[in-house]
This record gives C-alpha cells, sequence and structure tokens, in this order.
C-alpha cells in the first residue's frame, strides 16, 4: 500500500468518526468513501462484513442493494441524495427495476445481519426509497424518503429492526410501513421487538402501516398531515395481529384527504386505527385535531377488518384527545370484544362513556 493510500484511508476513517461521534474504525473494517460521479454500488460490492460505505455529499443517479451482513451505508446526512437512474443505467439493475431506491436483502432461508443504512436522502422512486426483506437487526436512521410513489421506508419479513429519527413526506401510501409479508396471506410474524422511534411523517397516505406483526413498539413519533396517521392491521389469519405498544407518539391534523383503494374505503380524519388486532396497549398518545366523514375518521379508532375479524383486548388508556370529529374515541366493536377504555382525556367518544 502507498504512502499516498494509506493517508487517505485514514482520513476517511477520522472523517467518519467525527461524522458518528464515535473512535474510528478499527484497521480490520475499511471505509470506502464515495464521491459525486463514483458508484455506490461497486463500493457496496467491494464491502465485507463491518466495513463501512462512505457517500459524500451529492446526488448519485442510481439504485443500491446491500446483501453483506454487517455493512454500514452512511451518507452526509441531507446532502447526500440518491435519485432514479436513467433507463440506461445498469447499475443494481434488479432494485432499480423494481422501483425501489435501496434494497437490504436477506438470503431464503438466512436473515442478512445487522446492516445500517444512515443520515441520507432517497427520493423519486416509483416505489419505495429504502426496501429490505429478509434482515434480522437493520438499523435505519436519520435517513429522508421524500415522493416515492408507495413507501417511504418499508420492510417484511423481518425481526428486531430499529427505525429511528427519520423522515418519509409526500410518498404514495405509507411513509414508514412494516409487514410480515406483502404478497402472501398468512399469520401474523413475532417482529421479536422491532422498534419505530421519533420519526416524522408528513403528507403521505398513511404515516405509519403496520400490518400483520406481533411484538413491535411505535413510539414518540411526529405524524401529521397525512390522510390517516398511524394504522395497525390485522385480517383473519392466526396467529392475530397485535401484543404491540404504541406510546407518547404526537398525532395531529392528519386531514388530507385519499380516494379508497381495493383494501380501504376513502380516508380523511383518521388518528390512530385498529383494526383486526388485538391485545394492544396504545398509552400516552396526544391525538389531536381530526376531522372527516369517512368510516375511519376520529382520533383513535377500533374498527372491525373488512373481512370481519374483530378488535379485541386492546387497551387504549392514558391518551390525551381533542377536537376530533366524528369523536375522539370510536369503539366500533361489540361490547363483548374485551377493549379496555380507560383514564384518557377526551370529551366526545362513539359510543359515549368512553371518556
Amino acid at each position: 500500500m502507498t504512502k499516498r493510500h494509506i493517508t487517505y484511508l485514514a482520513c476517511a476513517t477520522a472523517l467518519l468518526g467525527s461524522l458518528v461521534g464515535t473512535t474510528p474504525a478499527s484497521a480490520a473494517h475499511r471505509v470506502h468513501v464515495v464521491r459525486p460521479g463514483q458508484s455506490i454500488q461497486k463500493a457496496v460490492n467491494a464491502a465485507q462484513a463491518g466495513d463501512t460505505v462512505l457517500v459524500t455529499a451529492g446526488t448519485y443517479h442510481e439504485s443500491v442493494t446491500v446483501k453483506t451482513p454487517g455493512l454500514t451505508l452512511r451518507g452526509m446526512g441531507q446532502r447526500t441524495v440518491i435519485r432514479p437512474a436513467g433507463k440506461s443505467a445498469k447499475a443494481s439493475a434488479r432494485c432499480l427495476e423494481g422501483g425501489n431506491g435501496i434494497c437490504v436483502v436477506g438470503a431464503k432461508n438466512k436473515a442478512l445481519t445487522d446492516v445500517t443504512v444512515a443520515d441520507l436522502t432517497v427520493s423519486g422512486f416509483a416505489r419505495t426509497g429504502l426496501w429490505s426483506i429478509g434482515t434480522d437487526r437493520l438499523t435505519v436512521e436519520r435517513v429522508t424518503a421524500d415522493d416515492n410513489g408507495q413507501w417511504g421506508i418499508a420492510q417484511e419479513h423481518s425481526t428486531r429492526g430499529l427505525f429511528r429519527e427519520n423522515t418519509a413526506r409526500r410518498n404514495g401510501d405509507a411513509g414508514l410501513f412494516l409487514a410480515n409479508n406483502v404478497t402472501a396471506e398468512e399469520g401474523a410474524a413475532d417482529t421479536r421487538g422491532t422498534v419505530i422511534a421519533r420519526n416524522r411523517l408528513e403528507d403521505n397516505r398513511i404515516g405509519i402501516t403496520v400490518r400483520r406483526l406481533r411484538n413491535l413498539t411505535v413510539a414518540r413519533n411526529e405524524v401529521t398531515g397525512n390522510c390517516a396517521g398511524v394504522f395497525v392491521v390485522g385480517d383473519e389469519n392466526k396467529p392475530r395481529a397485535g401484543a404491540l405498544t404504541i406510546s407518547g407518539n404526537r398525532v395531529e391534523r392528519n386531514n388530507k384527504y385519499c380516494a379508497k383503494t381495493a383494501r380501504l374505503p376513502y380516508l380523511k380524519g383518521s388518528g390512530i386505527v385498529l383494526t383486526g388486532t388485538e391485545k394492544t396497549l396504545v398509552t400516552r398518545n396526544t391525538v389531536t385535531g381530526h376531522s372527516g366523514k369517512s368510516p375511519l375518521s376520529g382520533g383513535i379508532v377500533l374498527f372491525k377488518s373488512f373481512v370481519g375479524a374483530r378488535s379485541e383486548q386492546n387497551r387504549i388508556t392514558d391518551n390525551h384527545l381533542e377536537n376530533n370529529s366524528p369523536a375522539d374515541l370510536v369503539n366500533q366493536e361489540a361490547a363483548k370484544s374485551g377493549n379496555a377504555f380507560d383514564a384518557n382525556s377526551c370529551r366526545v367518544s362513539k359510543p359515549a362513556g368512553l371518556c
């Protein structure tokens, strides 16, 4: 290795350390620096487990697929932007052809472990800004996902994920979307403690969607200006969706109008919605300023799923609700469903007596 190469690598490693507030990486773990005009995918392909691909400020027109365990893909904040490539681009064609910006992909029968994607923007992709499948302990933090056709950040068939301090705006469906399986009908999967925390979701169709999952926490997120704030979705498959915690979120003025789909009626004015779920704790959330006439409108809404699965044994407690119409609390389930409403600060409920 030349003296020049040694000096260059040391500087890049020190720069990474200053960005994340840690000591420089060990000699065993390399830092691959990517500059405008260079290929992110080429650096990812060259990296080994434990390496970091550091993408400097600039706009990169490509899609990126990560299949290396322990890899960190890190930008330099909002100054690092990944946008769709032209039709002639060949880099990471499979991810690009799927309409996605970044794809984090595990093997068929082996989860991809300990990948981190951080401090960058993915924008303008036909489907999803950042999509992951078959991962364990994936961390996505301080990623901005704007103006993507379907989801901002999405994950399926994965465990122990951490989605923290991300921003998702103006995406065609959910800003953050987590599911057991996007295409197959099957029972809810145990995420083994996945956390969605301190994210900002604005002007999407739905801020956060959690579909057919169990053992997950949604905490301290800011969700505003969407058609619906937080959706927890289950159905008739077993195990049932639920055993979740939705805590400490600020869900405000999600009054955008979105037309009906094959799965849902039109959306407008929905704060937190549980449909077809069980044993979910909804606590210490602030839910204000929602107004609409959709069947799903209201502050916190319990709704029987459209395939007839009931929401049962959920606990709605210690929430602050204000100025939600048709009501702050809406329970459309039968009285014998075992749902509990207690210690909530609110004025109007349907049926009466829940506040």
